[in-house]
């Protein structure tokens, strides 16, 4: 599935059509609000908004010229204890050049009704919170007190920005149900923006034109006294006010196999396309792709670094010394880079300490690390440049523009196709990226200014393939063997997931969800050997696994491998289903029935298949005397299914659980 035909799904055309604004007003609380008991038309809603407006306007500062300031105000309803989250509130603000934007928040309110009477708890000072994540940008963020099921919170904050290249984005839907969200920009006739709106559900719009001011202050020096004084004149322009209203959007209902729900979220994006003062040539800023990242690769932090050498020099020398082919050269600097220089957690495509600090001081942020790869693989003579990305946590990059990437690998350019390549995560090998950088399509950048979309979605088949082999007693006990064999994206999971679990919580674990089974012989290999597949290897007994009644065993083959449910429930899918990367499960069983008992019936062989080559499984199985052979496959083809082919994969999904929850009859002799 192309990234077009999934912005033509999700991106609607803007309307205008007529809206009228409410009243609401912060401190007005009714004790209806605090009665009510859940939200009348999501009744599993843990907290809804019962209103929330905002404006940002231009103002015009004599130091500063023209300034954004966003002032927003916010009503919410607790209904459950599952919604306490919603008292910590968070506002990220940007750094630029060692300047912060301003972000206050104010009256902070909790409202509770105790004995019939409206109780107020105002935040106090320890309840507020400021957070610099890099040094480009931090957060600021309060906890609401005495938060409890019924509580009305409430709350205002202010964001003052000399950032007038973009505006704050304005989200109508939450993961809750948004009763009423109201937001008004008043542009003057200097700015043009290009305003985008996404989702499914779109609000109304009224735009009209307005009359605006500012004061202009000329700075002077008296004559007699030498000091400076300023003279003022009153500058009118016209000014555009747009008033979006949205009433009743539906909580943003997550679904299996989405990669981040906000996606599809119901907002507003806005970008600067150009400025046109009086006396001044129309200065146009809404650039292409390529625009955008050659202004990336200029900055100090990022283009520059890729120049700096001379602190890895003689170590690579002595690293490559012994290197045949190119390949060996990616993977032995890959690795360098991996068991040197360690991930602090921190995405962003500009540099936090810089290439030679993170080297000598052994971590630094995404952008430390894997421009410092591609410095090292270009210094290896190798055709290395680096890739912006967009995390899945950040959303799809779908507009040019320099805010919508949030991280960077590196790519070697190969007559085979690109070389994809991530040094912060331990078990990343070429062309297997950390799961949060499969997100689309990335862009890659040149020394010379070019770039062009790369596709960062998978298109190997990971296998996940599974022997087992068991024989089972008169009475159903089982004993078995299973041999586990995973590669690609698979194997990074299995990896992934035994670093942050101890063996014999991981076996604990197994055994519970695979039938209260007793696991013995436990073993593992080519856990460190990432170019391997991981195998892992175990004998099993069962006491649960089969049905005895009367004479007859009842056993489904697959045991405790069989998908008994159908990940997709809903009617209607609105959303692309993501596995993240194409794959194939594989089941080889041989089964060894019990003496004294004969076959009564079998699941019959069948297969299923999908239009468009998306998918198809398999299940064959034949008898041999005593002796069950079992052959099952599932492969998915693509890493990514659009909504249009929801119903089919659902039927599809729907057939494979049907098969594999059948069972086998055994009668006794």
């Amino acid at each position: 599935m192309k990234l077009p035909k999934l912005i033509n799904a999700i991106f609607l055309l803007f309307v205008v059509s007529t809206v009228t604004a409410q009243e609401f007003k912060l401190g007005k609380v009714s004790v209806a609000e605090l009665q009510q008991k859940v939200h009348p038309k999501d009744s599993a809603a843990v907290a809804a908004i019962l209103y929330k407006k905002g404006t940002s306007r231009f103002i015009y500062d004599k130091d500063q010229g023209f300034v954004i300031v966003t002032d927003v105000e916010n009503r919410i309803k607790i209904y459950k204890k599952e919604g306490y989250d919603w008292a910590n509130q968070d506002v990220f603000y940007y750094i630029s050049g060692g300047v912060e934007e301003s972000v206050v928040f104010s009256d902070a309110v909790t409202y509770n009704l105790v004995d019939g009477k409206i109780e107020k708890t105002k935040l106090k000072t320890e309840g507020t919170f400021k957070e610099n994540r890099s040094k480009y940008s931090g957060h600021k963020k309060i906890t609401l007190p005495n938060v409890k099921e019924g509580s009305v919170i409430e709350y205002r904050y202010t964001i003052k920005s000399r950032h007038l290249s973009f505006m704050r984005d304005w989200d109508f839907q939450e993961e809750i149900p948004v009763n009423y969200s109201e937001y008004v920009t008043y542009i003057p006739e200097y700015f043009v923006y290009n305003v985008r709106q996404k989702g499914y559900i779109l609000p109304k719009v009224k735009s009209e034109f307005i009359q605006g001011s500012f004061t202009v202050y000329e700075k002077e020096r008296d004559l007699v006294s030498g000091k400076p004084s300023y003279s003022t004149f009153k500058k009118e322009y016209q000014e555009a006010k747009t008033t979006y209203v949205a009433e009743n959007f539906p909580a943003m209902k997550d679904e299996v196999f989405v990669n981040n729900v906000n996606n599809y979220m119901s907002s507003l994006q806005f970008e600067l396309a150009m400025t046109k003062f009086p006396n001044e040539s129309i200065k146009p800023y809404s650039t292409d792709w390529n625009s955008v990242v050659k202004t990336i690769y200029e900055y100090d932090d990022f283009g520059p670094e890729l120049n700096k050498t001379g602190y890895f020099e003689e170590d690579l020398k002595s690293l490559l010394a012994t290197a045949k082919s190119n390949e060996e050269r990616i993977l032995l600097i890959l690795n360098f880079v991996k068991s040197n220089v360690g991930w602090n957690g921190i995405n962003g495509y500009s540099c936090d300490n810089g290439v030679r600090k993170a080297y000598k001081e052994k971590t630094g942020n995404i952008a430390d690390i894997n421009l410092m790869l591609t410095a090292m693989l270009r210094h290896a003579g190798l055709k290395a440049n680096p890739v912006l990305v967009s995390t899945r946590s950040n959303g799809i990059a779908f507009f040019a523009n320099r805010t919508a990437f949030n991280y960077v690998i590196a790519a070697v350019e190969t007559d085979q196709g690109n070389i994809l390549l991530d040094a912060s995560s331990k078990y990343s090998s070429p062309n297997i990226l950390p799961l949060r950088a499969l997100n689309w399509q990335g862009r890659l950048i040149r020394k010379d200014g070019t770039s062009e979309a790369v596709d960062l979605m998978p298109n190997t088949i990971s296998n996940d393939n599974v022997f087992v082999n068991y024989t089972i007693d008169p009475t159903g006990k089982i004993d078995g063997k299973v041999r586990r064999q995973c590669t690609e994206y698979n194997a990074m999971v299995f990896r992934n997931n035994f670093e942050s679990v101890k063996q014999d919580a991981y076996l604990e674990k197994l055994e519970n969800e695979s039938g209260k089974i007793e696991i013995s012989d436990y073993s593992r290999t080519n856990e460190k050997e990432l170019l391997l597949p991981t195998i892992e290897s175990f004998s099993f007994t069962g006491s649960n696994l089969c049905d005895l009644i009367g004479d007859k065993i009842y056993i489904n083959p697959m045991l405790f491998f069989a998908k008994t449910s159908n990940p997709f429930k809903q009617e209607v899918r609105e959303y692309p289903v993501d596995f993240g990367y194409p794959f194939m499960d594989k089941f080889n069983i041989t089964i060894k029935i019990p003496d004294g008992f004969t076959v009564e019936s079998l699941p019959q062989s069948g297969a299923l298949t999908m239009e468009d080559n998306l998918g198809a499984f398999k299940y064959h199985i034949v008898q041999n005397e005593s002796v069950l052979q079992l052959s099952i496959s599932h492969q998915i083809n693509e890493a990514i299914v659009s909504n249009e082919q929801y119903d089919m994969l659902k039927e599809y999904y729907k057939g494979m659980v049907a098969k594999e929850t059948e069972k086998i009859v055994l009668k006794r002799i």
